[in-house]
């Protein structure tokens, strides 16, 4: 008899559990609080209740209004018919053809001209589902949703009401009154206006084109960050970063690690761990293994300092390097503490300690100056201001030029004709067609010119007041071969692209 009382009592707890479930499951009922007309037809419709005419149902903080209901009172379902409005509390209103709501579960499936309203937004698709539960619409056939300042359709996305979030999917576009954003995924907040994009985004203006594969855009403040393979592209320039900021409104960029800054126009590439861009100014600057690359359809000049400063319009542009500037081209390159170059000009000004070599000369100043064809980018002149020396290598010696000013012309990249211009010295070993040394010439003059092949002295012509002869090799004492003031630095000599990122020992 025990046993099967405990029998009973477990079956009884079991039958109290499912029920419990079921009613638990059910939820709050449906109330309709009135239409004009009702029917029970439960040949057709079974279990169900058709209302008619200014039909008003409640349910747990909703309402719902339409022309025609179908009620399964059991199911606690409703399918509602023509002019459907639902509202939500004070702040959502949605309208529809056709809205099924389930009272059990919360749902509703609304479809034909569905438009929902709250303060923030109003969205408006074919087909949406709204989980009341969890405060989320969903539409997966396209939606357009429109706030204060964006319109945004998507084909398949997401809202959320507690944080006013869309989650946009497949299909992503912003049109805003200054640009258009196309994503495959972003999260967008009709509160703030703040756009958070994932995958392959553009953003495409009148001034500029922009693409992410990560970011972020305040549509409100035209404020964004991007931090993958981020870029933008003007007219006649394109930046690229790790990580891109842009403030539209002040036309200001910044950009962190692999930076590199392309002008289309006068084919100049300028690159760094971080930089600046301004585009009202036209003007940038970058810093952290800074480079700016020059002339890249010919052959490259290479301009290495600790900043670098690129400013004006294009043709008009000017390179400034500050500290530790060294640059290399193929058949020279130099260093110094600054660097002006003018590119409408042409005029280069090295400053503080310069030296330049060009192919096997070391010429060094209290200044230098260069002047290149603007036409044919080619070097046409070098002007060498006070304290001006030119050293030129031989097999067992030094030829050397020493003077108070040195100028020099170009003729195809190769430094050929050199005046000096007051206090002029020479140390020149001489040589017959064979290469064989015949003499040491050591000489002072005010005024010295010189003709130079291949680097070497091949004439020189003394103009005023000479001093000074041609000695046999054996005659002129080792310790006299070398001019005051003589140093020989070729171990600072960048021989490559990559040697002006190396700072020498002082």
């Amino acid at each position: 008899m025990k046993q099967i009382d405990l029998l009973k009592t477990k079956a009884l707890v079991i039958l109290l559990f499912i029920f419990s479930s079921v009613a638990f499951g059910q939820g709050k009922r449906i109330s309709i609080v009135h239409s004009d007309n009702s029917t029970i037809d439960e040949e057709k419709l079974p279990g169900a209740t058709v209302l008619l005419g200014n039909v008003y149902i409640k349910h747990e903080g909703i309402s719902l209004q339409c022309k025609k209901a179908i009620h399964y009172t059991k199911d606690n379902y409703i399918k509602a018919f023509g002019n459907v409005l639902l509202k939500q509390g004070d702040t959502i209103t949605q309208r529809s053809e056709y809205t099924e709501y389930n009272g059990n579960t919360n749902k509703a499936l609304s479809w034909g001209n569905v438009v929902i309203r709250d303060p923030k937004m109003t969205l408006s698709t074919d087909t949406l589902q709204f989980d009341r539960s969890k405060q989320i619409l969903f539409y997966r056939t396209g939606a357009k949703i429109i706030d204060s300042i964006n319109v945004l359709t998507s084909t398949t996305g997401n809202y959320y009401l507690e944080n006013n979030k869309f989650q946009a999917i497949s299909n992503v576009v912003i049109t805003n009154p200054e640009y258009v954003l196309e994503s495959n995924h972003l999260d967008y907040y009709t509160n703030s206006g703040k756009a958070y994009l994932y995958g392959a985004s553009t953003i495409k203006s009148k001034n500029n084109f922009i693409f992410c594969e990560k970011g972020f855009y305040d549509t409100k403040k035209d404020i964004s960050h991007f931090t993958k393979n981020a870029r933008i592209i003007y007219k006649d320039r394109e930046i690229k970063a790790d990580s891109l900021y842009y403030d539209r409104n002040n036309g200001f960029a910044s950009a962190t690690k692999h930076i590199i800054i392309t002008d289309t126009i006068s084919h100049m590439v300028l690159k760094g761990n971080y930089a600046e861009y301004y585009e009202k100014l036209d003007s940038a600057f970058t810093i952290g293994k800074a480079v700016a690359i020059t002339n890249t359809n010919v052959d490259s000049l290479f301009i290495h300092g600790d900043t670098l400063l690129i400013t004006g319009k294009p043709k008009k542009r000017i390179i400034r390097a500050y500290h530790h500037v060294k640059f290399f081209k193929s058949d020279m390159s130099g260093k110094c503490d600054s660097i002006h170059t003018n590119q409408e000009t042409g005029l280069t000004q090295m400053f503080k300690d310069p030296i330049l070599w060009s192919n096997n000369s070391q010429i060094t100043g209290d200044s230098i100056r260069l002047l290149s064809n603007t036409e044919t980018e080619k070097l046409d002149s070098l002007k060498v201001l006070h304290n001006a020396f030119i050293i030129q290598k031989d097999s067992i010696g030094f030829n050397q030029i020493k003077g108070r000013n040195i100028f020099g012309k170009f003729i195809d990249n190769d430094l050929q004709i050199v005046n000096v211009v007051g206090n002029g010295e020479i140390i020149h070993f001489v040589r017959n067609d064979e290469k064989e040394l015949i003499g040491i010439d050591k000489t002072t003059c005010s005024s010295i010119d010189f003709i130079l092949k291949d680097g070497t002295i091949q004439k020189a012509k003394f103009l005023t007041k000479p001093k000074g002869e041609t000695y046999p090799p054996s005659m002129l004492p080792k310790n006299v071969r070398k001019l005051r003031g003589f140093i020989w630095r070729n171990n600072e000599r960048p021989l490559t692209k990559y040697d002006i990122f190396i700072i020498d020992e002082k």
